[in-house]
């Protein structure tokens, strides 16, 4: 159970900006206001909103999202530039609550072919726009691009630079998913270690799934001294797409015994909230989709469904109600076994027992062998094949 003491842990989604980018995604401005109501609707803290200087469109999406969101904070995304600093002031200066997220690249590959800059012209150029950036913003997040193939040593200094410019977040982003859980953790352990004023701001960290460990790093980051997770619903993004932040509230929420965080996540709306994600996006939610997917809470196999129906906690670490899903399923195919077959049967109207089984399941495993799902439809025809139709209610 979560206790007082608990840690709060903020989630950033990114769902419009980053989740954007998922190739063949281009929400409409109104859906991007519908989305920012149901996210906060969900308890998210802070919303990115887009990045207001790439298109006109963009701009006025962030305009938008700004003047119909009401607690949760906002956010537009900044190059270190000063023309996409100016274009987040603008657009979001109507937001009740606000920031910037100002980015560079800081690894060596970034450095070098992206942005043919020294070492010292891309701290020059970090001090010069955090500076800037913290002229109109309260609160201004940075983030070295690449981080976690950046030299240490390097990323240490580039975010001592930028705390000093008037950063107020940090923000450690494992670009192209290429670090581990452990090696993440000691990447904090490193930071805290060689950053003087590491407990002065907030950190953040922003995983990608390019190895499937987004939301595994995510969490180690936290630990070791993260208080900020950023991801998007259902996990959408740039290519392997990010953390999938259902699965990190649902992980506090089930393992309280061992994480001591908690977040202001409405789990019941999670499923709610990535139907309206997938519905926009038009990206179905995989059937095996941890906490959402349609077969999250669906058991076929004999052993499973034995279990289930004699106490939901033999295979279910939390209940469907729990993130809004509507109930458990059992399916029935060639795996099942005769008591989840009996049980839908009495569901059905059917006086049966054990007895009667002994003749009813062999049939329907002859059925079951030439088909996936057995429905109540073709229960129905069994029964009726082997003269027991009478006894339904």
């Amino acid at each position: 159970m979560t206790t007082s003491n608990d840690k709060m842990i903020q989630i950033f989604d990114t769902s419009l900006r980053d989740g954007e980018q998922t190739i063949g995604v281009n929400f409409s401005i109104e859906q991007k206001i519908q989305i920012a109501k149901q996210l906060e609707k969900w308890g998210v803290d802070i919303i990115e909103a887009g990045f207001p200087v790439a298109s006109p469109d963009d701009f006025k999406a962030v305009k938008a999202v700004a003047e119909n969101v009401d607690h949760a904070c906002v956010t537009g995304l900044a190059r270190a530039k000063k023309a996409d600093i100016d274009a987040c002031v603008e657009a979001t200066k109507n937001a009740k609550n606000k920031q910037i997220h100002v980015f560079i690249g800081t690894s060596p590959i970034h450095r070098e072919y992206k942005l043919h800059m020294t070492k010292a012209e891309n701290l020059a150029v970090i001090r010069k726009c955090v500076s800037y950036a913290n002229q109109f913003f309260d609160k201004v997040q940075f983030s070295p691009e690449d981080a976690t193939r950046t030299e240490p040593e390097y990323l240490v200094e580039a975010i001592n630079v930028a705390i000093d410019a008037g950063a107020t977040v940090i923000n450690i982003a494992d670009t192209v998913g290429y670090t581990n859980p452990i090696e993440f953790g000691r990447l904090f352990d490193y930071m805290r270690a060689n950053v003087p004023r590491f407990d002065d701001v907030i950190f953040s960290v922003h995983c990608h799934d390019d190895l499937g460990m987004s939301v595994a790093n995510a969490i180690a980051g936290v630990e070791h001294g993260a208080s900020r997770i950023e991801g998007t619903v259902n996990g959408i993004g740039e290519r392997a797409g990010n953390t999938a932040l259902e699965e990190v509230a649902a992980a506090f929420m089930v393992r309280s015994d061992y994480y001591p965080y908690k977040t202001n996540i409405n789990l019941k709306a999670t499923k709610e909230t990535a139907d309206m994600i997938s519905e926009f996006t038009r990206m179905p939610i995989p059937h095996n989709k941890a906490i959402i997917g349609q077969n999250a809470f669906s058991h076929e196999s004999g052993i499973h469904q034995d279990g289930m129906l004699k106490n939901r906690n033999t295979y279910e670490i939390l209940t469907p109600e729990s993130v809004g899903m509507d109930a458990t399923h059992i399916i029935l195919g060639k795996l099942s076994g005769s008591h989840a077959v009996m049980q839908e049967l009495q569901k059905m109207g059917y006086e049966v027992d054990r007895e009667a089984m002994a003749t009813i399941f062999p049939e329907f495993k002859r059925v079951a062998d030439k088909q996936p799902i057995v429905n109540d439809h073709d229960l129905a025809s069994i029964m009726k094949k082997i003269g027991v139709v009478a006894n339904a209610k």
